[in-house]
């Protein structure tokens, strides 16, 4: 009637279990302020402020007024801001109004950004957190 009680799970994947932790923020909150994370982050509402963390989804209605950076980021709403992340995608519901700095990047048709694209190591400046490109007009 019970399943058989299972020993615990080796230590290497508890460890794990919590690295990939993620919190989400709903469409019903708003954020002023930076949020920094070290795990992933889920935002469908709005951020007034930077975000700094391991991997970001963005919903269709989310708005971030602020820089991001993070290793992995899937953008699907509105952001103000530059954006630094390491493998970057951006959805076709997308709108960028801001300068992107990335590793590997993914773009679908209908996306549309407003700024400049750079690849991480080519003429780029941190400033606080901040990637500054510093690209020839």
């Amino acid at each position: 009637m019970f399943p058989k009680k299972t020993s615990a799970p080796a230590r290497g994947a508890t460890d794990s279990m919590a690295a990939s932790s993620f919190s989400v923020f709903g469409a019903d909150t708003a954020i002023r302020g930076d949020i920094h994370a070290t795990a992933d982050l889920h935002i469908d509402g709005r951020v007034e402020g930077d975000i700094t963390c391991a991997g970001l989804v963005q919903g269709e209605s989310s708005e971030i007024a602020g820089a991001i950076v993070a290793d992995t980021a899937r953008l699907a709403g509105h952001v103000r801001g530059t954006v630094n992340a390491g493998h970057l995608v951006i959805l076709k519901t997308a709108r960028i109004d801001g300068d992107v700095l990335y590793e590997s990047l993914t773009i679908e048709q209908g996306a549309r950004v407003t700024g400049r694209f750079a690849q991480r190591g080519h003429d780029v400046t941190l400033v606080e957190g901040e990637a500054r490109l510093a690209l020839a007009n």
